[in-house]
């Protein structure tokens, strides 16, 4: 069972990305302050549900959390500064885009950089521990995924509304027979390089 708070006395903001793994597209991220007593009997690590069972609870979260905001940066400037440090600026440009300000950052995994005025704490697999860094995950998820479907539609080819663009063997065959195109990261493809893989636009 999901954990409500970490600290009682704090106003906290769960923060978790998405899109860390793939080859295509940008990294998102999201930051959510949830009521103490917030309950969904699904709210989960965002990668233990369906599509259809995050989408229902996401509507409960932009429903009845106290605060959420997502943002993301793109694969250009994921290849200038790695996928690291992306997803670390997106979850503090959400952070940012709150329009409370929490006193506790509650950041799954194990790196991030300190934010002025705001305590953090990392905690490992924390999507499966807090109510508020799973509903992250979720915000997270379900925005990419719906970025990818969109992008999908102008390269139909790399089927992105299915792989969101992560390195599925379909993915990959796509990108050694039609080339790798602008939202790819090119810094993600060095071993394609082999394969003398054209960018298209």
């Amino acid at each position: 069972m999901l954990l409500p708070f970490y600290n009682s006395n704090l106003l906290e903001a769960g923060c978790d990305e998405a899109g860390r793994g793939c080859l295509a597209g940008p990294v998102f991220a999201a930051a959510v302050i949830l009521p103490k007593d917030f309950f969904h009997p699904q709210l989960n690590d965002s990668k233990q549900l369906t599509q259809a069972q995050r989408n229902v609870v996401r509507k409960e979260i932009e429903k009845k959390a106290v605060a959420w905001a997502i943002s993301y940066v793109g694969n250009n400037e994921i290849d200038r500064i790695n996928i690291l440090n992306a997803s670390i600026k997106a979850m503090q440009k959400a952070v940012k885009k709150l329009k409370i300000r929490p006193q506790l950052l509650l950041v799954d995994g194990n790196r991030f950089k300190p934010m002025k005025n705001v305590q953090h704490t990392c905690i490992v697999k924390g999507d499966g521990k807090y109510a508020s860094i799973a509903a992250a995950s979720i915000m997270a998820k379900t925005s990419r995924d719906e970025y990818m479907e969109k992008l999908h539609k102008r390269f139909p080819h790399y089927c992105w509304s299915e792989n969101k663009g992560y390195p599925t063997l379909y993915h990959r065959e796509s990108i050694r027979k039609f080339g790798v195109s602008v939202y790819h990261r090119r810094s993600f493809a060095i071993s394609l390089r082999q394969h003398k893989i054209n960018f298209v636009h």
